[in-house]
């Protein structure tokens, strides 16, 4: 069960607060206004992204309000007037919220959340809100992007210490377990979420004692049950697994077996396929080889293309910080698409950065086994059929038709309505299960570390056209238009 507390009212930038006064001022607050969450390039030079925060997200706006102490705060300021932190003290997010489910497999340019509400609730919640869904989805993604190349191995948490501070590192096991990352180092993740914890011992405890097999047996003393023995701190194959042969030999005597071993340095192929050969050899086939040490999916890879014999790869630094090419960051924004009625339409010269107007379903196309062709936006009024032509929004001029045979998918659904959570929460568990059956589903490709299949997300005649329009109509009104 998840129990985190939601942000402060003052988790957002202070042009959030100017906006909102301006607004208040010019009576402009109460109209209706629709905002669109989305991102413009998948993570990690990959071709695909795994919702995560959704939860956190809507606790947050179920719970948001400024407290004595915060207006006290923005008094001191001295930036703004009585009338507006009057209203601040009765400010509530009272709007409409629709969204993937956490575990869904999102695409760049499609809305992940849209935000229905006044003016001054839709506008004041985009910073909290970017902030939860941008990185819990980039650490999801990363999370989902080493799960599926260590196959059959399992990948646990270990990124506490590197992660960017303690909400940051909770952050990092919720959204990581989402991606199939089942469990953590952290504990207080642990009773958070109610994610099993895993661990081993540091390269410290060995050191401790005069010499190594003392520390292994002291090891295997405390925790007969659940002893993983840390072989690299002199020499993996001189001293560390001759070492753990030894003490497995002496629990086994005492009516307990040795869990496994962990190997934090060197070549981890290498050094993995001769750990599971001398266990064999030694009579102890079930010992698990963990593998630590800067691992991403990259490196996963690489040890499983050349054999190695790795269980369990604890995942640290490169989760936790979402490090690689292309990583860091989700680059997510958050648009006006509808204000007071009518459609609204930023115009870049660049395309690729024009928004689409207008609040928007998002379909999925599957074929009939099941598997993801393509994603369409489409107004609400539309509905997109098989052979129709669809546009690419990045270029519009490039278009193709949704195939013969397709069946169409709603991707989101409304969550939440009038400022509470409209259905049930599912436990992170039942997320890390629909991530991975949308994974199955990807189209071929897909899931290559190198060049990606690049998934289709385009826009209906509907919207094509509409912007289009728009577009025309704000070029109009420019000097010399």
């Amino acid at each position: 069960m998840e129990n985190s507390s939601s942000p402060s009212a003052l988790l957002t930038d202070l042009y959030q607060l100017t906006m909102l006064a301006g607004y208040l001022e010019e009576g402009m607050h109460i109209e209706p206004a629709v905002f669109d969450l989305f991102f413009r390039e998948s993570p990690f030079h990959g071709s695909y992204a795994v919702f995560a925060g959704l939860e956190p997200a809507l606790r947050y706006l179920e719970n948001l309000h400024f407290t004595g102490k915060d207006i006290a705060y923005l008094q001191r300021l001295g930036i703004f007037r009585p009338a507006f932190l009057d209203f601040l003290a009765e400010f509530r997010f009272r709007g409409k919220v629709t969204a993937p489910l956490e575990g869904t497999v999102v695409f760049a340019n499609e809305p992940l959340l849209t935000i229905e509400g006044t003016l001054a609730e839709a506008q004041f919640v985009e910073t909290a809100l970017l902030n939860i869904i941008n990185f819990q989805t980039l650490v999801a993604t990363k999370a989902a992007r080493l799960t599926a190349v260590a196959g059959e191995g399992a990948v646990v948490d270990f990124g506490l210490r590197r992660a960017q501070g303690p909400d940051g590192a909770l952050s990092v096991a919720r959204a990581a377990c989402i991606g199939g990352v089942a469990s953590t180092s952290n504990v207080l993740a642990g009773r958070t979420f109610g994610l099993p914890v895993k661990g081993t011992h540091a390269h410290s405890w060995i050191m401790a004692f005069s010499d190594e097999l003392s520390a292994f047996r002291a090891y295997a003393e405390c925790f007969p049950d659940s002893s993983i023995l840390l072989v690299d701190t002199y020499d993996t194959l001189r001293s560390g697994i001759p070492n753990a042969i030894t003490v497995a030999r002496e629990l086994r005597a005492r009516g307990h077996e040795l869990v496994g071993i962990r190997l934090d340095s060197g070549d981890l192929a290498y050094l993995s396929k001769e750990a599971r050969r001398r266990f064999d050899e030694a009579g102890f086939p079930h010992v698990r080889i963990v593998a630590s040490n800067e691992l991403d999916e990259y490196v996963i890879h690489s040890i499983r293309s050349e054999g190695g014999r790795v269980d369990i790869y604890g995942v640290g630094t490169r989760l936790a910080t979402c490090a690689g090419v292309g990583g860091g960051a989700l680059g997510g924004v958050y648009k006006l698409v509808r204000f007071a009625g009518e459609p609204k339409l930023k115009v870049t010269s660049d395309i690729s950065k024009a928004t689409l107007p207008d609040a928007k379903r998002v379909l999925r196309a599957i074929d009939r086994s099941g598997r993801f062709l393509q994603d369409v936006l489409c107004l609400h009024s539309e509905e997109p059929r098989p052979g129709e032509r669809v546009y690419d929004p990045l270029n519009p001029s490039r278009h193709k038709r949704i195939p013969n045979d397709a069946t169409f998918e709603e991707v989101r659904r409304v969550v939440m309505e009038a400022g509470k959570i409209s259905f049930e929460l599912p436990a992170l568990g039942a997320s890390s299960e629909l991530r991975a059956d949308q994974v199955r589903r990807l189209p071929e490709g897909t899931l290559r570390l190198v060049n990606p299949h690049t998934y289709k997300v385009s826009m209906s005649r509907g919207i094509h056209a509409l912007r289009s329009r728009l577009m025309e109509n704000c070029l109009r009104r420019l000097p010399g238009g």
